[in-house]
């Protein structure tokens, strides 16, 4: 629990209060002095040279009174940051100073909402990253334990041999798709991005004509509806990425004879990209709209498909690098549309 406790800052500030009042008495006495013309004193009262003792305790009193009070003011808000701070150097991130600061309504109070807002982020990061942490082992462990299952079988039974070499190498293509899109989370965490001039939409055009080359092997199609050029300063690898991997889960979603429509058009007087991927599959619940976009999310009921769990989110951290914006939302007639902007430049 907070305890405030008198510190430097209130000794200052009381200190400096006390030098003020000195120098304009001193000041005061000094012009009295080499004017000559200093106020008659009442008869009988003490003086200190040509100031009246009176005066000046009465004036040391009320400064030492308004000293105490305006220090006090001024030191306790901030022990009361330090004291935070100290308790988020603890671990203890759910701390939050606003509450301290009573009914202030200066500079300081704008400090503790800052520091609030600094604690909120920061605590949510770390749910998030411990969730993150806790999910990445349990997406590893569980291709580790079909593979250590599958040597078991093996050593059981030698005539499988095929059969769980096969399971063996599937696995281990997943754990190696696994670790190379948590790699690629990581370099954007890191802000590991090289930047080059794009045309992206002839970057989406490639995409689209890729993705429906593999797709009518399982009688899917992809067209894309969109012209002109939007030249951007983009990390070209991270805007592919973004844009193939919500195709190609549109791709992957939609059943057989669906086709995935993209379109794309060039908004805000050629500042701002605007690209919708549509799709017929089974769509999300309403309320998981938001949720996809994080790491390792499962839709409940959804059919089962081959990936990691990662693109979606992979996505949206690569646009938002950019100072994009990604967002889905159901369609009309069932499936899925997922929105991606990308301006320009980004935001600041």
């Amino acid at each position: 629990m907070f305890k405030w406790t008198p510190g430097r800052l209130f000794w200052k500030l009381l200190l400096a209060l006390w030098i003020s009042m000195i120098l304009s008495i001193a000041g005061v006495a000094t012009y009295f002095q080499l004017t000559g013309h200093a106020p008659p004193p009442p008869p009988g009262m003490a003086r200190i040279g040509v100031m009246p003792v009176a005066p000046l305790v009465s004036g040391g009193i009320a400064i030492l009174i308004t000293g105490l009070a305006l220090a006090w003011y001024l030191s306790r808000p901030l022990q009361h940051l330090r004291w935070a701070l100290r308790q988020m150097a603890e671990g203890r991130l759910d701390t939050r100073v606003q509450p301290l600061m009573g009914r202030r309504s200066d500079e300081i109070v704008d400090l503790a909402q800052d520091f609030d807002r600094m604690a909120v982020q920061l605590q949510q990061l770390t749910e998030s990253r411990k969730i993150l942490l806790h999910d990445i082992s349990h997406e590893l462990r569980s291709p580790l334990t079909r593979i250590q299952a599958a040597i078991g079988l093996l050593r059981q039974d030698p005539t499988q041999n095929d059969a769980m070499i096969s399971r063996i190498e599937r696995e281990s293509e997943r754990l190696d798709a696994l670790i190379e899109e948590l790699l690629t989370l990581h370099r954007m965490e890191a802000g590991e991005a090289v930047r080059e001039r794009v045309d992206v939409v002839e970057l989406l055009y490639a995409i689209a004509e890729d993705a429906d080359f593999e797709a009518r092997a399982s009688s899917r199609s992809v067209t894309i509806e969109g012209s002109g050029q939007f030249v951007a300063n983009v990390n070209g690898d991270l805007i592919y990425r973004a844009f193939e991997n919500v195709i190609r889960n549109a791709v992957k979603f939609s059943p057989e004879g669906a086709t995935v429509e993209i379109r794309c058009r060039i908004t805000n007087d050629g500042r701002l990209l605007e690209t919708v991927v549509g799709d017929r599959g089974p769509g999300v619940p309403e309320d998981m709209l938001e949720v996809i976009f994080q790491p390792f999310t499962r839709v409940e009921g959804g059919q089962p498909v081959h990936g990691v769990g990662l693109g979606l989110a992979i996505t949206r951290r690569a646009i938002e690098m950019h100072g994009g914006r990604v967002s889905a939302s159901l369609r009309t007639g069932g499936g899925l549309e997922v929105l991606l902007t990308l301006p320009l430049q980004p935001e600041s």
